[in-house]
């Protein structure tokens, strides 16, 4: 009977200690990033559109209600993927530090950075396997000569023909994912964990849709941007991503002076009532396009997340997503007298249907406002992250960088490439992720230059074309509708020299 009992001592210590082990293993990771979508573009934060896949990952994990990029493509990169509001030689890529956990690092998607992001951090230089193109390409035929750029693979330049794709026409959305699949597929085969970085195009002009994820919305944007913004704040609500003060600002035109749209004859902001049938119509293809485009990142979304389930990778995987910036009102038409959608068309999205996007903040895309600078952040982390949950502890990109060291227990590097390195300027999520309260780091900044804002608790200062500064209480009013200025010239005067003193470029 001893031995028999002594036996079953055993197996059970063996099976906790296992058990230990499987639970202490570090995570993959994916990190995904969206491109120009409003922080209500997402189901789970309130959209219309259909994005079951991200909404799971929302659902089995946790929503940000306040997190924070850097307001445009390029600086948000630049910060992601180094923790730094700038920098230069002496930066280190997110990359560079799961490499030094022993990761197998995959990229495939856009890149784009700051000028003092160091050469070093180039996806070739980083990652074992790197699908990518810089800035903005079309979607079904990549490059087209007058406007983009080229595709590369590993550093060496693609021409069109040697992209290879699954389904035909190629289209970007998907092929950004194939290139991952197939990659994911040899990781598999290493035994390694992995890094996935997955930054889309989706949905950055032009728009450009496949005609059956059209098809799926055409008619939904009939009801207009008016009502179609007061839906979405209703449901926002419900959700829980905003909190219960929250008032719905006002429409919004375009108010960036150095952006103007291309179009001449182009009104930033009028009445959906006013429209006639024809022009409803019209606009309710470009929104359906647009929403199109989510639909199928969201579907792309779907087919990674399938991969790691199959292949038993997903309890044990980390998953974020993000978008680089707020929805993008700067409205051109490149193509003229062709519908938004197919191939041989070159649309953006209007301010109108950007300000539905960015629902219920203010201003855009390139802002320090809510609207330019206020993502969507879910993290889905299995037995790790409580599923369901919302937080309203802030966050920024910054963060990730040191949410990633604490991820994969590992230290950051003394120097990189020759140089010192640069400290961090974020603070983990890890405590966040967990449920706890963290200390909340000292400032956010968002926006570029002349658009910036400076957080520091819950007093934020914005300005807008390099005028003076806004002052906002972000906990009474998260729409910055009364400006406070006036009021407390000297929180102003706190708040700005805070910022001044950072010397950001």
């Amino acid at each position: 009977m001893k031995k028999y009992l002594l036996f079953a001592l055993l197996v059970v210590y063996l099976y906790s200690c296992n058990t230990k082990k499987r639970v202490e293993k570090r995570p993959n990771i994916v990190l995904i990033m969206a491109d120009d979508i409003g922080f209500s573009d997402i189901g789970s934060y309130g959209s219309e559109i259909q994005t079951p896949n991200i909404d799971f990952l929302a659902e089995g994990g946790m929503r940000f209600a306040t997190f924070y990029n850097m307001a445009k493509c390029n600086p948000t990169r630049s910060s992601l993927l180094t923790g730094l509001y700038t920098g230069g030689n002496g930066a280190v890529h997110l990359a560079h530090l799961t490499k030094k956990a022993g990761y197998e690092n995959i990229m495939s998607g856009k890149e784009h950075f700051d000028s003092w992001v160091p050469e070093y951090c180039k996806a070739e230089n980083v990652f074992d396997q790197a699908f990518t193109f810089w800035a903005t390409t079309e979607y079904f035929r990549p490059p087209s000569g007058d406007f983009e750029r080229p595709f590369y693979l590993n550093g060496r330049e693609l021409k069109a023909e040697d992209i290879q794709f699954e389904q035909s026409p190629m289209y970007k959305t998907d092929f950004i994912t194939d290139y991952a699949l197939h990659w994911l597929d040899d990781t598999f085969e290493k035994d390694k964990p992995f890094f996935l970085y997955l930054p889309y195009h989706a949905a950055h002009y032009p728009l450009q849709a496949r005609p059956e994820d059209i098809a799926k919305y055409r008619g939904t944007y009939l009801k207009g941007w008016d009502e179609l913004r007061k839906e979405r704040f209703a449901k926002m609500k419900q959700l829980g991503v905003i909190a219960e003060n929250t008032e719905l600002s006002p429409p919004e035109g375009n108010l960036n002076q150095f952006r103007k749209p291309l179009v001449p004859e182009y009104v930033d902001y009028y009445p959906w009532d006013g429209l006639s049938e024809s022009a409803q119509d019209s606009l309710d293809l470009e929104m359906s396009v647009f929403a199109a485009m989510v639909d199928r990142m969201d579907q792309n979304i779907g087919r990674v997340l399938d991969k790691l389930r199959k292949n038993g990778k997903l309890e044990n995987t980390l998953v974020l997503f993000l978008v680089d910036n707020g929805s993008c009102p700067f409205y051109t038409n490149k193509v003229k007298d062709v519908a938004p959608g197919p191939a041989d068309s070159y649309w953006s999205l209007r301010a109108t249907w950007a300000n539905l996007g960015n629902t219920p903040f203010r201003q855009y895309k390139q802002c320090g406002h809510e609207g330019g600078s206020h993502t969507p952040f879910i993290a889905y982390w299995p037995d790790r992250i409580a599923p369901g949950t919302i937080t309203k502890q802030p966050g920024h990109v910054v963060d990730m960088a040191p949410t990633f060291l604490e991820v994969l227990k590992t230290s950051y590097p003394d120097s990189i490439n020759g140089h010192a390195t640069l400290p961090l300027q974020g603070s983990s999520l890890l405590p966040i992720f967990k449920g706890e309260e963290r200390k909340e780091p000292d400032y956010f900044v968002s926006g570029l230059d002349k658009f910036r804002m400076f957080r520091k608790g819950d007093y934020k200062i914005v300005r807008l074309n390099g005028g003076d500064w806004e002052l906002y209480n972000m906990k009474e009013d998260p729409t910055e509708l009364k400006d406070l200025a006036s009021t407390y010239p000297e929180k102003v005067k706190e708040l700005s020299d805070a910022y001044t003193s950072l010397h950001l470029k």
